[in-house]
């Protein structure tokens, strides 16, 4: 794949700020959306017909970019943002940053009880634990959702439907690991959060990468062109690849896990997924057992192993998630480290 996703950018190529005037997102590329349609709809993950894309710089701009598009700028306080634990660790830093008058950070989405507007963020599946999920607040208040799809994608979890909610997120990092690009977008149904969206994006960054927008247009293209037109029929599809990758990966892990005595993980109903037609299952939490309270520090300290520990997703810190991408020699490292626990504990 490599030689058939090379783009070649001449030097007065791509000067300027502006795209397509007629698109509400006008700093965005045709070709761009095009390719993210075209990716959905050989995936299909999502519904994008007749929704309005959004790019950003990653998914973390376009989070802030669709909570700030749904604050209403009438009220008189700021309105109440929530997650159901565990959730990705990065969210209560985002919201948190700007120490904005407009929206704050209420915590955990199965606890909110205010009778107060509110905006839940619904990850599915959900970062770190994999769960798929759905909106989880009972507050009798007005509540409007963000859909963090990030790891919707078959060689992450099985693809069992077409996701269609009001904001949805994805990220290029996510779908084929170029988290270098910097790029995200959001399908959405209503013009207007559209607009506020790309008004974000444009005033905190005046617009995305053009340079990086070709590069993922021609990336997306190569991938849909293996699907459709039968191109990779000698080689392995890029979906395919991955999956297979990450599930020798989850079962190396298994193996290890399964033998010590220091850690368990949770395991999880298999799906049926329409895009690879097999079953599939999800992430890997990791909870310490045998008395370890902070599991975080414990992979630190004892086998010299970076992760973050639960408390940093809104839970026990008995919990940690380590990150299962890198390189072959990064994971084979990684095992022995983790097959040491056992060897500290005897």
């Amino acid at each position: 794949m490599s030689e058939t996703c090379t783009v070649v950018i001449k030097g007065w190529e791509l000067m300027s700020y502006l795209s397509d005037m007629n698109n509400v997102c006008w700093y965005m590329l045709p070709e761009t959306k095009e390719a993210i349609k075209r990716l959905h709809h050989v995936v299909g993950n999502a519904v994008t017909e007749d929704r309005y894309i959004v790019v950003g710089n990653g998914a973390t701009q376009l989070l802030q970019g669709a909570v700030f598009a749904l604050t209403p700028s009438e009220a008189s306080k700021p309105i109440n943002v929530v997650v159901a634990a565990p959730y990705y660790s990065e969210y209560q830093d985002e919201v948190d940053i700007l120490r904005s008058g407009l929206y704050q950070w209420a915590g955990d989405a199965a606890l909110y009880e205010k009778n107060e507007p509110y905006i839940e963020v619904v990850t599915s599946p959900n970062n770190p634990d994999g769960t798929m999920r759905g909106p989880v607040v009972k507050s009798e208040a007005e509540g409007k959702l963000i859909h963090d799809l990030a790891y919707y994608w078959p060689h992450y979890t099985p693809i069992t439907h077409q996701a269609d909610h009001d904001i949805m997120i994805f990220t290029f990092s996510k779908c084929t690991g170029h988290a270098g690009s910097r790029i995200g977008w959001a399908i959405v149904k209503d013009i207007e959060v559209a607009k506020k969206m790309t008004r974000y994006v444009q005033m905190s960054s005046i617009g995305v990468s053009k340079e990086s927008q070709t590069r993922v247009a021609k990336i997306m293209g190569v991938i849909c062109d293996g699907y459709q037109n039968f191109e990779s029929m000698e080689s392995e599809l890029f979906f395919e690849y991955s999956k297979r990758i990450l599930k020798k990966r989850w079962e190396k892990l298994w193996e290890v896990i399964d033998e010590s005595k220091v850690f368990s993980v949770a395991k999880y109903p298999k799906a049926f997924c329409n895009f690879t037609n097999e079953s599939s299952e999800c992430f890997i939490w990791l909870k310490c057992e045998e008395g370890i309270e902070d599991c975080g520090s414990y992979l630190l300290e004892k086998l010299k192993i970076r992760a973050r520990g639960g408390e940093r997703f809104g839970v026990s810190p008995k919990y940690a998630r380590i990150s299962m991408i890198g390189t072959d020699d990064e994971f084979h490292e990684f095992l022995n480290r983790v097959s040491n626990a056992k060897k500290e504990c005897d």
